[in-house]
């Protein structure tokens, strides 16, 4: 006879009753036997298919969430560059500068997140990544409210700093619509980490084709037909933005996650201190490695007739910009596999996830080297018709090239520290690389020695291969089966048996 609907109904609650076994870790020298047994009998083969569906499962819809999110603000600038020069100019210093550091922040917050819950995931405690969401919900809804003087008070801000008082009033306004894409920004954040460490993630992809043809639509309707000049393109980017926030709560709370997502508990108000911490570093990581370029474009805005290089910079940053938006995607991707496998106690298959994300992006980025080189300043028409600029597009293409490579390693490497909760000691490593190494470098080569915008981003470039090259080797040397027990023992830390609300009885875990 077949089971009855209750019994169904238990079983489907176990794991969230119960936790899960944790496997011993292999003395020293024994190995996983019945885990190297098991992959032989699989093949190399069977292995790289099953690993790189894993992959693109999370890895797809992330590039595509970037590439809209991104695809947004190309559209709100074309759209805001046909009202007015002041606008444009107004509008590239907010998104530029504010919302490169707002956002910078809340994602790299929300990174913890993706620790958390993929760890989680991969250990079976389902019902402590709902708890984890609703917690990073509290912390990065308290640090969005503290940023709220810096978008009230923008203009003031740039004005004190030294920037044209005509474009500072514009910018204030526009900061002001800001707020709310903000919190739609904690939102989004949050729920794509939390889906994307079960593999649920298809729905962004929806809600991000939808978010950009919404705001596509709107921008023009409000804009052109009913000329509502910068309050329009303002209005249709604060809808699309809360369109994929709205379309991912309804998909959690309508039922699409009910392993990980139980209703609201009191038990997100405990443990948020140690969830802070993780979340501090995890913002402060990833904010020192987008704050880079912008201090690049800085530093050439200081130099004699920098109109040109401006120009030719803003057109190769744009194309990098593009390019970066599949390597923050493969960065979810391999967060999200190493938190994955750790939490399911396999050392040997995140060695081999890494393995497999590091020769994919770096194969992606081997192509795209070799088309920039190819097409050097031809892509610049794209952006501009001035042969001045193409030709300066040119003298930078072998540089962007060079970025572009290094972005199909650096960022993957990032994503494992994600993954492994690595995320204070890369904060410490980008500091040293970055702004010990990168910017000095670029600043005696550009200003000292003469070299301008080239010799600015040739140390940039060698602070991130320093970079690099020091995430390598770190991941090169980690003991992996120990890495294994420190996720295990985190995950013992916070687990909490959700029928009891009281730290759950793990043995010697």
């Amino acid at each position: 006879m077949g089971k009855t609907r209750q019994e169904k109904e238990e079983e489907s609650k176990a794991p969230l009753l119960e936790p899960r076994p944790q496997p011993a870790a292999p003395a020293a020298g024994e190995g996983s036997g019945s885990e190297a047994e098991q992959e032989a009998e699989e093949g190399l083969g069977r292995r790289l298919l099953d690993e790189n569906r894993k992959l693109w499962k999370v890895a797809g819809p992330s590039i595509c969430t970037r590439f809209s999110t991104f695809g947004v603000t190309v559209i709100s600038q074309a759209f805001v560059g046909h009202i007015g020069p002041t606008e444009l100019a107004a509008y590239a210093l907010v998104s530029t500068v504010l919302m490169r550091f707002s956002n910078g922040i809340l994602l790299g917050m929300a990174s913890a997140l993706e620790t958390l819950c993929g760890q989680s995931y991969g250990a079976k405690q389902y019902h402590m990544m709902g708890i984890y969401l609703q917690r990073s919900w509290i912390i990065l809804t308290g640090c969005a409210i503290l940023m709220l003087p810096i978008f009230i008070f923008t203009e003031p801000l740039l004005v004190f700093i030294g920037q044209d008082p005509k474009i500072s009033a514009v910018a204030g306004v526009i900061s002001v619509w800001y707020i709310p894409v903000t919190f739609a920004s904690v939102v989004n954040f949050t729920l794509q980490m939390y889906l994307q460490a079960q593999s649920k993630n298809i729905i962004i992809t929806y809600l991000a084709f939808a978010n950009l043809g919404v705001h596509l639509f709107l921008s023009w309707l409000l804009t052109v037909k009913f000329q509502l000049g910068l309050t329009g393109v303002m209005t249709s980017m604060v809808i699309a933005m809360w369109v994929p926030a709205l379309g991912q709560l309804i998909f959690v709370f309508c039922g699409a996650c009910p392993l990980t997502w139980t209703g609201f508990s009191s038990e997100a108000l405990t443990d948020l201190v140690p969830i802070l911490k993780l979340s501090l570093s995890s913002g402060v990581m990833l904010c020192l490695e987008l704050w880079y370029s912008t201090i690049l474009v800085l530093l050439t805005g200081y130099m004699a007739n920098p109109e040109v290089a401006l120009d030719a910079l803003s057109i190769c940053l744009n194309i990098n910009g593009w390019e970066m938006m599949i390597s923050i995607g493969f960065l979810a991707a391999t967060g999200v596999r190493v938190a994955n496998e750790l939490g399911a106690g396999s050392a040997r298959r995140a060695k081999f996830a890494i393995k497999n994300v590091v020769a994919t992006s770096f194969s992606i980025g081997v192509v795209l080297f070799v088309v920039f080189l190819l097409f050097r300043g031809n892509l610049s028409y794209i952006f501009t018709t001035s042969e001045e600029v193409a030709v300066a597009v040119s003298d930078l293409s072998p540089l962007l090239a060079f970025s572009i490579l290094l972005n199909s390693v650096q960022p993957v490497l990032s994503g494992v520290a994600v993954g492994a909760g690595w995320q204070s000691v890369v904060a410490y490593v980008n500091i040293t690389t970055y702004y010990l190494i990168g910017i000095p470098l670029g600043a005696i080569l550009g200003y000292v020695l003469g070299y301008h915008v080239k010799g600015i981003w040739v140390g940039m470039l060698l602070g991130t291969l320093v970079q690099t090259i020091v995430l390598l080797c770190i991941t090169i040397r980690t003991d992996w089966d120990k890495q294994v027990e420190v996720t295990q023992q985190r995950l013992s830390k916070w687990y909490r048996e959700e029928n009891r609300g009281k730290p759950a009885s793990r043995g010697s875990a």
